[in-house]
């Protein structure tokens, strides 16, 4: 494993004179860390051979990137470990993503083993995913492990793109790989302390001032000792407490509900969070306004045309998913489909396609499903009761 600038140098020097696109995985310690940092980087090339390369000990890897940035890089699930790569200075120009092409290929298991026993006839044990990776040192079956996991994919890339150029469908996967480049996480949420598995069972606004306490209390400890918040009081535990109409410290130490690692060690914490709850005047609303459309089990009560145009228009898009042997939601965004029949679009294509293009939908997407969408919404539309004379 590469943990000095020399072996760096040398590396990047290897990998730029190897052949062909770049393999490239992070490990990341999920569930242990509070960080999504790489723990660990593997790069493979043809003719380079493979790269490990430990992140935490080097403050600079420019030379990697001044070797293969320009280069296009292989990776499986690109979204989980873009973020990470991004952070310590390496992205790619071009992009290949392994997992998104098999979706877009239409297979119905898209994990690398899979993939990778499919297309390459090898099967991988993947016993190390979930393993904290942020452990040092790293002990050598790991490091097979990960190894394993980039010199697998040049091959599978080209059996991959293979199956696609088949299919008919290199086009369409290469504007989803660049799209999949292209896209930035979103914003962070305003009031992250919302995502408190179970919150919505709260139902007074004081006990939600004390989750909301809690968690931030929860947070600032992981943040500072780099921790996992849920290995140190899990969620149910938070909201357990929050709940709890307890009126003393000792009598929250004594609840069995409230476990975790860091419940009795860090009590005082917990207990004056609680407190600063109890008597804050800065109360949370129990619901936050939103700009999405509700939920649609609720549409048929609230907005029946919509509730009507979203059924037909489902419809038509799986349809056209089948069609094209991929899932609906590669096809188009749940969330879209959602969006553009809660609105008042004009049933036209145009209209649709406008709508679409607004909510980054892609080319290949707009093309197979405007027409298809503006049809359904007419459809529905014709098909709703006529208002009766009593109603008018």
């Amino acid at each position: 494993m590469i943990v000095d600038a020399d072996a760096l140098r040398r590396a990047a020097d290897r990998l730029h004179a190897g052949e062909g696109p770049v393999a490239v995985d992070a490990e990341r310690a999920n569930g242990f860390r509070y960080s999504a940092r790489a723990y660990l980087v593997q790069l493979h090339r043809r003719g380079s051979g493979t790269v490990m390369v430990d992140p935490t000990a080097l403050d600079d890897l420019s030379p990697i990137q001044e070797a293969i940035g320009g280069e296009e890089w292989i990776i499986h699930a690109a979204s989980q470990d873009l973020p990470s790569l991004r952070e310590i200075g390496l992205e790619p120009a071009v992009l290949f993503d392994t997992e998104l092409g098999a979706r877009l290929a239409g297979f119905e298991r898209v994990g690398l083993a899979a993939v990778t026993e499919r297309l390459v006839g090898l099967r991988l044990r993947k016993e190390h995913g979930a393993s904290d990776w942020s452990a040092r040192p790293i002990p050598r079956s790991w490091l097979e492990y990960a190894a394993l996991d980039v010199e697998v994919l040049p091959d599978a890339r080209d059996a991959l793109a293979d199956e696609l150029r088949a299919q008919g469908k290199q086009e369409l996967a290469e504007q989803e790989f660049a799209y999949a480049l292209e896209r930035r996480p979103k914003p962070a949420a305003a009031e992250p302390w919302r995502r408190l598995s179970g919150i919505h069972a709260i139902r007074d606004r004081r006990q939600l001032a004390v989750a909301r306490e809690l968690w931030l209390a929860r947070d600032a400890l992981a943040r500072d000792t780099d921790t996992a918040p849920g290995r140190l009081v899990p969620d149910r535990s938070l909201l357990a407490a929050a709940m709890a109409d307890v009126d003393a410290k000792g009598r929250l130490a004594a609840r069995k509900d409230f476990s975790g690692r860091a419940s009795r060690s860090e009590l005082d914490r917990w207990w004056a969070a609680i407190e600063a709850g109890r008597t804050t005047d800065d109360l949370p609303a129990l619901r936050v306004k939103s700009d999405e459309p509700p939920p649609p089990r609720f549409w048929k009560g609230r907005r029946p045309e919509a509730d009507a145009r979203l059924k037909h228009a489902r419809a038509a898009v799986q349809a056209v998913a089948e069609e094209l042997s991929l899932p609906s939601e590669n096809l188009l965004m749940p969330d879209t489909l959602r969006r553009v029949a809660w609105e008042s679009v004009e049933p036209t294509t145009d209209a649709v396609a406008e709508f679409l293009r607004e909510r980054d939908a892609r080319a290949w997407q707009v093309a197979a499903t405007a027409q298809k969408i503006a049809a359904a919404f007419v459809e529905a539309d014709q098909a709703a009761p006529e208002p009766s004379e009593s109603a008018s």
